[in-house]
């Protein structure tokens, strides 16, 4: 009975502290990943994987249409207040993102991307950390917003925030385009135009403009965040 109850004692020892980092280690219960687009620059997400710190793969965590709006000029990425926290969900579960892998349709060309996101430790760090509300800079809270913006040309930028921060930019890289096509050959070269087609403010937006490619060209370093 004695040997039985020493292993008691260790199993529920070695389940505290298998659980113990992962609880210790976020302030908060979750954090959320969130997709957008320019305006009229429709995107449909095909795949997002996440791997976190600890080596934990959270597959397949969300597909189909991002935030966007219909207004005013698609170039140059978004600034400021201008960045939202975007169509997503919130990864419970989870510690602080490693790696994000993102596979997309950039439905405006239309062209298929792929891309893995290496986190920066620092903007992990930046999550750790508390950021006022714009508009009510006495109240405080972390950044617990991971935004991702999907441009035409493959490229994405990453920026750090809560739901009313001022966001912080950690990355901006360029995708490669999926050798296999739009949902990895399995619909004929089909895009899937937000399931039917595009919206008829992005057609004739397309109708009288040029896709802006080189607004969002970003420099060579994948970090920005230092």
């Amino acid at each position: 009975m004695k040997y039985l109850c020493c292993l008691w004692l260790l199993f529920l020892t070695s389940c505290s502290s298998a659980g113990g980092p992962l609880k210790r280690e976020l302030p908060y219960d979750a954090w959320y990943l969130g997709f957008e687009a320019p305006s009229y620059m429709e995107v449909w997400l095909e795949r997002v994987d996440v791997e976190d710190v600890h080596g934990l793969y959270f597959a397949n965590i969300w597909r189909g249409t991002v935030a966007m709006g219909y207004e005013g000029d698609p170039a140059g990425w978004s600034e400021g207040l201008g960045v939202v926290m975007g169509k997503g969900r919130y990864i419970t579960g989870a510690a602080l993102p490693k790696r994000i892998f993102v596979r997309w349709q950039s439905l405006a060309e239309p062209q298929t991307y792929r891309v893995t996101l290496e986190i920066p430790e620092s903007a992990r760090q930046q999550m750790l950390k508390k950021a006022p509300y714009v508009s009510y800079p006495d109240q405080l809270k972390y950044q617990d917003v991971l935004a991702i913006e999907l441009s035409p040309g493959g490229w994405a930028k990453a920026w750090v925030m809560n739901e009313a921060s001022m966001p912080v930019e950690i990355l901006c890289q360029k995708a490669e385009v999926e050798p296999k096509g739009p949902d990895q050959g399995l619909s004929d070269g089909r895009y899937a135009y937000a399931l039917n087609k595009l919206h008829p403010e992005t057609q004739e937006y397309l109708k009288t403009h040029p896709i802006p490619f080189n607004s969002w060209k970003c420099p060579e370093q994948t970090s920005v965040l230092q």
